[in-house]
C-alpha cells in the first residue's frame, strides 16, 4: 500500500540551545515508510558516525524509521523550513506542508 500524506509537527519557533523534536507519521503505508526530512528543500543527512556528520556540523539526528529529527542544541542557523517525506518503494512518496521553524 502507498504511503499517504505524511502528518508533520514542526514547532514555529524554538529557544537557542534547546531540544527541539520534529516528527512525522503516516499510518497507511504497508511496508512501513521511510521518512526523509528536508530543509530549505535540501535533505538532510543521516547521522552515520563516521566523522563525516561532525565536518558537516550537523547538530541533529534523523531516524528515518521513526521520522522524528531531533536538535539536541537548536542554534540560529537551523532556523528554516522543513518538510518530510514518506515513501516506502510502492507508488509515489508523500510529502507533509512546509513549515518555518523559527530558532
Amino acid at each position: 500500500v502507498a504511503p499517504t500524506t505524511p502528518v508533520c509537527e514542526v514547532p514555529s519557533s524554538a529557544m537557542t540551545g534547546t531540544v527541539v523534536e520534529l516528527s512525522c507519521k503516516e499510518t497507511e503505508g504497508s511496508p512501513p515508510s521511510e521518512y526523509q526530512w528536508y530543509k530549505n528543500g535540501v535533505p538532510l543527512l543521516e547521522k552515520t558516525g563516521t566523522g563525516s556528520a561532525r565536518a558537516a556540523n550537523i547538530t541533529y539526528t534523523m531516524n528515518k524509521k521513526s521520522g522524528t529529527l531531533l536538535f539536541n542544541t537548536v542554534t540560529r542557523n537551523d532556523t528554516g523550513e522543513y518538510y518530510c517525506e514518506a515513501s516506502n518503494g510502492i507508488g509515489l512518496s508523500q510529502k507533509c506542508s512546509v513549515k518555518r521553524m523559527q530558532v
